[in-house]
């Protein structure tokens, strides 16, 4: 687990989960003071230690004995090694309720187990209050997360899929931590591309009323045909070029030209999101070019602009090619949108931190833009400081031949296409089990589609999103290993076994308790409670296969140390198992939101 730091994440009150560690920091952090009076900045480094001992010393380990011991080391303080100084540490650690006990091992780690009947008291508290209450609470108010952005006029593929996918559970995760998020789609919606188009539209159909989705057809075949005339007839290139004049210039016919166009591609986007559930406001480059002028100028005055071959240029340390903010022919580009993308974002919205979510490929030019930014004085030179901008990359999407994915024809693949496959995959799958054959075909259409988008997703979010992966449908629609359906049916079979009890959970809920004798119960309960921080690790890190990691791991825990061990229906502990069956399958359905993936109750 990520080391915690005292001063940075906020403390929600005596009964929040979210306050486990900021407790035990808390904890040590008096002990420090008390260990070591003379010694000023000491910051407890409190880490889980559950998964890497399974628990033989303790759940969590405080870390800063033989830190402190290079520090204090002659200074004849009566220690004679970081031993003595753990030693120290335990013994004056104040009381609290949610230690069990303490020991110090070699070279002076010290180590916390804590209390079962804390912990239950915890779960039990959560599934009165809500796991809302479990939220982390992180150090700012808004944020800005720019994600999914495809391109006008072009379908969205299977390249739009990671940026997507990642950006809307990172979104998720933040929100969920009481951050405003604004979710951002930054559409490549304006740029020398669409004079091509706004001219072979005139030329397809002279008649603008006769412009619609239906006449146009499919728009990836369109953008083509129009690249090809733009590509081979030097007449039609320089209409293009003077329609792109034109469009910048407001003239009507140009500007109605390119609404049309945008608006064909915004229906077809529309398909992908809705069937992933993604949520998004549309804020394209067009959206900032009014204020391109005036930022430049900002810019400018701080002494960064050149000249450089006609064009207006900035030059940025550490890289060969310079940014270039105003082309030769007096005309933007991508980089003065995302300049002043950033600037508006920082003092138009308030944003404290600013997420951009595409491929690694793009690691440079963010780079760049933001060292400009720092330069201007929009972003503080220390990166830990907020108001901060971060551009999270990601690897790629690889086929079977370890070569990008695409179609046999070497075309991306469409999106739309992939997501319908997914479903149709899963929808055979689920009518080959004996218990959906008697199920209405709407109950069979939303548990394919839950199971067939989610399966897609979580295979994304599961990586590490620096690394490729290799897409794989008969992989990611196996219902066993590290899967979203392996996942969704643990949940489905948990909820089973709530409802074959017949019990009233909402009845146990006000009047019964939490016991953690078992020691399958007392490791599921520990990691139960352990969710808030792996969602804090996650929003801090910007890494969501944390999330996938803890609930496999979740899964694992539930199905082999606890439902093997401990029978639930029938058994004396009846009411306290199917509280933390309950519990299992409310942390559960909360990752699955985060992750964007719809819960199936029954299979």
């Amino acid at each position: 687990m990520v080391m915690i730091l005292a001063c940075i994440f906020g403390f929600q009150g005596k009964d929040n989960v979210s306050s486990l560690k900021r407790r035990l920091v808390q904890l040590f952090e008096t002990s420090l003071r008390k260990t070591v009076p003379g010694e000023p900045d000491l910051v407890p480094i409190v880490d889980s230690c559950s998964d890497k001992s399974g628990g033989k010393f303790g759940d969590y380990q405080c870390n800063n004995a033989m830190v402190l011991w290079s520090k204090i080391k002659g200074k004849h303080t009566g220690f004679k090694g970081p031993q003595a100084i753990g030693q120290a540490i335990m013994k004056n650690l104040p009381p609290s309720e949610m230690m069990e006990s303490c020991s110090v091992a070699d070279p002076g780690f010290v180590n916390v187990v804590l209390s079962k009947d804390w912990i239950a008291q915890i779960l039990l508290r959560m599934l009165i209050d809500g796991i809302d209450t479990w939220a982390p609470l992180l150090p700012l108010k808004t944020a800005v997360v720019d994600f999914s952005s495809p391109n006008i006029a072009k379908e969205m593929h299977v390249g739009n899929l990671r940026s997507t996918i990642i950006g809307d559970t990172l979104a998720r995760m933040l929100e969920f931590s009481h951050v405003e998020v604004l979710r951002r789609n930054h559409v490549g919606d304006w740029g020398t591309q669409f004079g091509m188009l706004i001219e072979f539209l005139f030329e397809k159909f002279p008649n603008p009323e006769e412009v619609n989705e239906a006449a146009i057809g499919d728009l990836q075949a369109f953008y083509k045909a129009s690249k090809l005339r733009f590509d081979g007839d030097a007449e039609f290139k320089q209409r293009a070029q003077q329609a792109v004049v034109r469009l910048q210039g407001g003239e009507d016919r140009y500007h109605k030209a390119w609404k049309q166009i945008c608006e064909i591609s915004r229906t077809e986007f529309c398909r992908v999101y809705e069937r992933l559930g993604i949520k998004l406001e549309e804020k394209g480059e067009s959206f900032y070019n009014p204020y391109i002028p005036k930022v430049l100028e900002e810019v400018d005055s701080k002494g960064l602009i050149e000249e450089s071959e006609g064009a207006r240029v900035i030059f940025v340390d550490g890289v060969n090619i310079p940014l270039i903010v105003m082309k030769s022919d007096g005309g933007y580009n991508y980089a003065s949108t995302d300049l002043v993308a950033l600037w508006y974002r920082l003092n138009e919205e308030k944003a404290e931190w600013i997420i951009y979510v595409t491929d690694f490929g793009q690691q440079q030019h963010f780079d760049m833009f933001f060292k400009v930014a720092r330069r201007v004085g929009w972003l503080p030179t220390d990166d830990s400081l907020y108001p901060k901008a971060t551009h999270v990359g990601f690897g790629l999407v690889l086929g079977e031949d370890g070569k990008r994915f695409r179609t046999r024809n070497t075309d991306v693949v469409r999106l739309v296409d992939l997501l319908d496959e997914a479903k149709s995959r899963s929808k055979t799958a689920v009518l080959e089990r004996d218990a959906a054959k008697d199920w209405p075909e709407e109950e069979v259409e939303k548990t394919a589609q839950a199971v067939g988008y989610g399966a897609v997703k979580y295979a994304d979010l599961k990586n590490n999103r620096l690394s490729n992966y290799t897409f794989n449908f008969d992989q990611m629609l196996n219902d066993k290993g590290n899967t979203a359906v392996y996942l969704l049916y643990a949940h489905a079979r948990i909820c089973s076994i709530i409802r074959k009890s017949g019990k009233d959970i909402e009845e146990l809920k006000k009047n019964g308790k939490i016991v953690l004798d078992h020691e399958g119960e007392r490791a599921l309960g520990l990691h139960l409670v352990q969710f808030s921080e792996v969602v804090e690790e996650a929003c801090t890190n910007l890494l969501p296969n944390t999330l996938c990691d803890y609930l496999y791991n979740l899964s694992d825990i539930f199905t082999k140390k606890f439902y093997s061990n401990c029978q639930v229906i029938g058994s004396s502990e009846e009411t306290s198992r199917l509280l933390l069956c309950e519990a299992t399958a409310t942390v559960m359905r909360k990752c699955f939101y985060l992750l964007g993936i719809e819960p199936v109750y029954k299979i």
